[in-house]
């Protein structure tokens, strides 16, 4: 079997460190490099270790050294564009999990793009992915409904995120609007807000204790409503994503990709 080589990049945060545990027990994957910021405490640390699954002779980096097939990134926004410059110096395919990208961040992702594989996704979980399918058709089907359809999502995370809403509930925001047509969005109500307009799409970002993510797209019209509901219950799902879009990204042409290219969607 001809194993993928990956780095990782944000090894030592709470996903960086899932996907250490995984990549390391997967039978068609090694990790060759594990990589965080120069001023990281954990440097010269074993990735293993850290991670809860015992030494893996790989040391936490500042730099990428290691010859490797792809980058799994997931970090912050502001170090995502340090390692895309690097993977392009390196012809390196990359995926990009870290969500929060600003405008020109994201521009600099498309540009890179243009020089190597990237499979770039708010969410790499196999489950968020088809309820963002669904929400299509979801979408699609209502968008001329006589009475009107009202869209809120609702989305729960840890509290130690970092930007809200999250860029998955983003995700399912811009693929509803697409389908429908909306053009406002409200993000949670106080006061006398006055009538709700059709044309707007609501958010509510809920900051819990250790929840990994859950979101929930409701469709609301007179006399029934139609709600999609995705959970997760640990982190793990976002690391076997991750791994399937590695996969994946290692065997395209330079352009940019998204999970519904991953799973064939």
């Amino acid at each position: 079997m001809t194993k993928l080589n990956i780095a990782v990049h944000g090894a030592a945060g709470r996903m960086g460190q899932r996907l250490v545990a995984i990549a390391s027990v997967t039978e068609d994957i090694d990790v060759l490099a594990a990589l965080e910021h120069a001023d990281h405490p954990n440097l010269g640390q074993d990735a293993g270790t850290l991670s809860g699954v015992g030494p893996i002779g790989v040391p936490l980096t500042a730099s990428l050294a290691a010859e490797t097939n792809a980058l799994i990134d997931f970090s912050v926004p502001d170090a995502v564009a340090l390692i895309t410059a690097t993977c392009v110096e390196k012809k390196l395919p990359l995926v990009v999990a870290t969500t929060g990208l600003t405008e020109t961040q994201q521009e600099q992702l498309r540009a890179a793009a243009v020089k190597i594989p990237i499979v770039w996704a708010p969410s790499m979980s196999l489950a968020v992915n088809l309820v963002m399918k669904l929400s299509q058709i979801a979408g699609e089907a209502l968008k001329d409904h006589p009475t009107g359809a009202d869209v809120e999502i609702i989305e729960r995370h840890h509290r130690y995120k970092e930007d809200a809403p999250s860029g998955t509930a983003l995700r399912f925001g811009q693929i509803i609007a697409q389908a429908m047509g909306q053009t406002g969005e409200r993000h949670g109500r106080e006061g006398r807000s006055g009538q709700r307009p059709h044309g707007e799409i609501g958010y509510h970002a809920i900051r819990v204790g250790d929840n990994p993510g859950e979101h929930t797209i409701v469709f609301g019209l007179l006399g029934e409503t139609i709600e999609l509901r995705v959970t997760a219950t640990s982190r793990d799902c976002y690391a076997h994503g991750a791994l399937m879009a590695a996969r994946f990204v290692v065997q395209q042409p330079p352009g940019l990709y998204d999970m519904n290219n991953v799973l064939g969607l």
